[in-house]
């Protein structure tokens, strides 16, 4: 009864937010399972994907497979590996162990640039392999290689066979994704990139809504860029919801319709991020979080 009571109250707060036009249509309230709360974004082709996962980023090895063992404990079932991270076998073993279903799990998973079609059809395949799995639930290219729009016919051909439920990409900013998009004959379902709050990508956002193409957040606290967590408006935030200010950032992200994949290996701070679900920001406050984008990436790497 306690859990329905819930369930009804937090579905009230959402159905609240969505008449305020604060957090996307496209995200969906699920039943809690297991004490865990979780809300859903449902992709361009009806996959529901949670909206809130575990970054792998660094998360090798024994101490690595540990972290995803705890998190699968806690509650996380999305995890978002890539080739470039080495790590897709510590992250299939993690979910072999767990003694659950491998369908109760979103996995994730990004392709380092292949020079042709048939080459990528052979990495798709290592990846598969690595992960120990028949189906990868979101697979995406890493970055906006020179071979992108041919090792995204590789994947089309792949998901058409049902061993990729959906497809996409990542770090492509606004105009990298305008161009792919011609020559796509399945639409992207996730754009991965760099997004928080001083680079909240909202021209890149209006760019992929007309096709229905959802972001994703990585490292959505900058890495430790600039001491975001430090920034005194999280913290005056923090303070009136009785939470942190990684929890506020969190919180923000997903009112947005922006899933969200902080990386951590501190079960206390895999525990922290998940707790997101039991508060909803004010309309102001979100436009005080607005006011903080800058439109600037804070990594030298990326080109958006």
């Amino acid at each position: 009864m306690q859990n329905r009571r819930e369930f009804l109250k937090t579905s009230a707060k959402i159905a609240s937010l969505l008449a305020l036009g604060g957090l996307s249509s496209q995200s969906l309230l699920a039943s809690e399972k297991q004490g865990v709360k979780m809300e859903f974004l449902t992709l361009n082709n009806g996959i529901q994907m949670p909206i809130l996962g575990l970054g792998t980023y660094a998360l090798t090895g024994a101490s690595g497979q540990k972290a995803m063992s705890e998190a699968i404990e806690i509650g996380y079932r999305l995890f978002d590996s890539a080739q470039m991270y080495g790590n897709e076998a510590e992250l299939g073993a993690a979910i072999r162990a767990s003694g659950l279903k491998r369908e109760e799990f979103f996995v994730e998973t990004k392709l380092l640039d292949s020079p042709s079609e048939d080459a990528t059809k052979k990495s798709i395949e290592k990846s598969l392999k690595t992960l120990g799995m028949d189906m990868i639930d979101l697979l995406l290219i890493h970055s906006p290689y020179p071979h992108s729009k041919a090792m995204y016919k590789a994947m089309e051909s792949f998901y058409k066979q049902g061993v990729l439920k959906s497809i996409g990409i990542s770090n492509f900013g606004a105009r990298a994704y305008n161009d792919f998009v011609q020559s796509c004959e399945v639409i992207p379902a996730v754009n991965q990139c760099e997004t928080h709050l001083l680079m909240q990508q909202i021209p890149l956002r209006e760019a992929m809504k007309k096709h229905g193409t959802l972001l994703q957040s990585w490292s959505p606290f900058i890495a430790g860029k600039g001491s975001i967590l430090d920034n005194q408006t999280l913290k005056n935030l923090a303070a009136k919801y009785n939470k942190t200010p990684a929890q506020i950032i969190l919180r923000f992200l997903i009112e947005q319709g922006i899933g969200a994949i902080p990386k951590t290996s501190k079960k206390n701070r895999l525990q922290e991020n998940i707790n997101v679900f039991d508060f909803v920001l004010s309309e102001q406050d979100r436009k005080t979080l607005i006011g903080l984008d800058t439109n600037k990436s804070s990594f030298s790497w990326t080109n958006y």
